[in-house]
């Protein structure tokens, strides 16, 4: 991995070499001084959208989820940096990115030791124009090209051994130009082959669009929307 890891007194930033990364990037606090606060994000955590209107970023803090997190919101088991949860997934997508895949850019990653634990940060490009599914869906059906290209992008990362760990409709966006996206792959690896971890995540991407379906008021999904998805899916999968 091509990227230049400084150390400083238990903490690590690690980003490309050309850039001049300062450990106040990863605090909220500093762009909103800079008045550089977009918005944000509020899901079961805060993520932050920062920096100028003409290259604006994510600023995302690692929180543990389940029941652990209820008791450890965001501490994690330190066993050396490249095992830890930032680490992972800057390598992760940077190797995306040189296959020119649709996730999204790192920008730079940050790691705080304390003790036995770490906490960890994330910083990366904002998609474009890039709306989450769910949020799509709340305002209005999407057209069949659209649940068609969410087909193919899946298969493609597919035939890349892309796996993806949370697979959901909040991870897609679809951007101005109608192009999928896949964002968040904390966890996320890539595999040696294909196997039935491929259907498990399409199965978990199902289950989020019933879950949002039975949860919200309004949300344009129907079964036949899945149909459209999986055609083009198979049909991508068929031309590799």
């Amino acid at each position: 991995m091509n990227a230049h890891i400084h150390s400083h007194h238990n903490q690590w930033l690690i980003h490309a070499p050309e850039l001049n990364v300062n450990a106040q990037w990863f605090t909220p606090e500093y762009w909103q001084q800079q008045n550089k606060i977009l918005g944000q994000s509020r899901g079961r955590n805060i993520t932050w959208f920062v920096g100028d209107e003409s290259s604006p970023m994510v600023l995302r803090h690692y929180y543990r989820g389940g029941l652990i997190g209820k008791l450890v919101t965001d501490k994690y088991w330190f066993s050396g940096l490249k095992n830890t949860r930032a680490y992972r997934e800057y390598e992760l997508l940077v190797e995306l990115e040189k296959r020119e895949l649709p996730a999204c850019r790192v920008v730079a990653a940050n790691v705080v030791k304390s003790g036995l634990n770490y906490r960890a940060d994330l910083l990366m490009k904002m998609v474009d124009g890039g709306q989450d599914l769910v949020a799509l869906l709340t305002q209005s059906p999407m057209a069949d090209e659209q649940w068609q290209e969410v087909g193919k992008t899946l298969a493609i990362f597919h035939q890349n051994n892309v796996y993806h760990a949370d697979l959901n409709a909040h991870n897609i966006l679809m951007n101005k130009d109608n192009k999928a996206w896949l964002i968040d792959f904390d966890r996320g690896e890539i595999k040696q082959q294909r196997g039935q971890w491929c259907q498990d995540n399409l199965d978990r991407l199902l289950r989020s669009f019933n879950k949002e379906l039975n949860q919200l008021p309004q949300f344009y999904f129907e079964q036949h929307n899945w149909k459209t998805l999986m055609t083009a899916y198979n049909a991508e999968l068929k031309l590799s």
